[in-house]
């Protein structure tokens, strides 16, 4: 399986992040690129250019667009996914990373845990619906599945 070499996000359009937006981009972004695993299926029995890929990853017209070419820049695809199945989770996500922030500055460890697992099955459903609507556009690991949900979730933060 190939990767993703390189990652950018269209969010010129959005409003500055909050310092917690800002840190979860930084640390998926960094994790992506330390290990992920991204390849693109043959498409109607043809082949298509292998990885390693550069991915822009946006929201455009209430679609999430994923854009890739290779690292020499020739286009291999671009998929167009409908948000829907995203908003719930993403909308989940936002409420328990929000009580999760709240609670590492007051609660005690064992509440605080108890959290960070509600957050994690969260952002696991969501890593799921990613790899449902990628599934016959691209292959991806679920850790890499569960990187890219971040960097949705910080694209939908000012759509």
């Amino acid at each position: 399986m190939s990767h993703i070499a390189q990652i950018a996000l269209d969010d010129a359009a959005l409003p500055p992040p909050t310092p917690e937006i800002e840190q979860e981009r930084r640390v998926a972004m960094y994790d992506l690129m330390e290990q992920n695993r991204f390849s693109l299926p043959p498409r109607n029995g043809h082949a298509v250019p292998e990885g390693p890929y550069s991915v822009g990853l946006a929201i455009r017209e209430k679609r999430l667009v994923f854009d890739v070419a290779t690292e020499g820049g020739e286009h291999a695809a671009a998929f167009h996914l409908s948000l829907s199945p995203f908003r719930q989770v993403v909308k989940d996500y936002f409420s328990i990373c929000k009580s999760y922030y709240d609670a590492v500055k007051t609660l005690p460890p064992s509440q605080i845990e108890t959290i960070d697992m509600a957050r994690r099955g969260i952002h696991d459903e969501g890593a799921r619906i990613l790899r449902e609507r990628l599934e016959g556009k691209a292959e991806i690991d679920e850790d890499t599945a569960r990187r890219l949900f971040t960097l949705v979730c910080v694209l939908h933060f000012g759509g």
